[in-house]
């Protein structure tokens, strides 16, 4: 009986045309066909090509196993066990404007995929499940353990024109955070991160519960990694729940940030476009949680 490492890749190349990618990994791994079709399906296997003369090699996922290839291509196979197991978040989707969708991502689903797999990331969740049925590429992302609004282009040209509008920051974003304490007189924090201008809006500081945390406004003005976390953090306020800046550990409640807001002017019809989750999506705890929560 042969076992199954936990983890492993095969690099094959391909030395005859019309042989299909399933035929292929059949013959180099011990999976079934129907396993073969799962791991592809869930985004494992990779084909690198050939491109045009001086442009270098193409490698992008390959799903359909029935797929012939050609002699000169590489077929990649990246098996995690661990990944391939994770199971499926339920994203929401809160609007479908044909060239994009607005999608509410829970904390825990990542914005990405990696080499071993895409099949939890959000933008495969809304290209499996938006109807009708269209391509799907980010333009923007969310920390994995931050929940809220996300946009998903639907063609190579929404996704470049809403990629440069956020890089432009003609987009607005608002999360709301609930921290430890209550902040004083904190409306701007422009603490430099990694040498590079980092610019976070304080809106409103609302205490509560005997003021052991406060639900916080904000505006995001940059878009640094962590940025609402490391800032709110060096403030001595960090989010509750957060594992990496805070005090929070692995028995701790899940991160509570979650973008609320975006508005923009669309650019395909010109028209303001205004996205906001109601309260029920803002982060909150129980009383057990509060207490907890100082005790991190």
């Amino acid at each position: 009986m042969n076992l199954v490492p936990e983890q492993f890749e095969k690099h094959l190349s391909i030395s005859n045309n019309a042989i299909t990618a399933i035929d292929v990994l059949a013959e180099h791994t011990s999976f079934s066909r129907q396993q073969i079709k799962k791991i592809m399906q869930k985004g494992a296997v990779w084909l690198s090509s050939t491109a045009q003369a001086g442009q270098g090699t193409s490698t992008q996922r390959l799903r359909r196993a029935s797929k012939p290839l050609n002699a000169g291509q590489v077929l990649h196979l990246y098996y995690n066990a661990k990944i391939l197991a994770q199971v499926d978040f339920n994203a929401q989707l809160i609007a479908d404007e044909g060239d994009y969708s607005v999608w509410f991502k829970p904390s825990g689903m990542p914005s990405q995929g990696s080499k071993y797999g895409d099949h939890t990331a959000i933008y495969r969740w809304a290209e499996t499940h938006i109807q009708p049925q269209r391509n799907a590429f980010l333009v923007h992302r969310l920390d994995k353990a931050t929940s809220g609004l996300i946009l998903i282009a639907h063609s190579k040209k929404a996704a470049r024109m809403l990629s440069k509008m956020f890089s432009e920051r003609s987009i607005h974003k608002y999360y709301k955070a609930l921290v430890q304490g209550v902040p004083k007189n904190l409306e701007r924090i422009d603490t430099p991160l990694e040498n590079k201008p980092a610019i976070t809006k304080i809106l409103s500081i609302t205490p509560c519960q005997n003021n052991t945390h406060s639900l916080l406004d904000i505006q995001l003005l940059t878009g640094r990694k962590h940025q609402i976390r490391q800032h709110l953090a060096k403030e001595n306020h960090p989010i509750i729940g957060d594992r990496l800046y805070g005090q929070a550990n692995k028995q701790s409640i899940n991160l509570c940030l979650s973008a609320y807001k975006i508005h923009f002017i669309s650019p395909f019809d010109s028209q303001e476009k205004h996205y906001e989750l109601n309260k029920t999506f803002y982060p909150s705890l129980t009383p057990e949680q509060a207490i907890n929560s100082t005790e991190s």
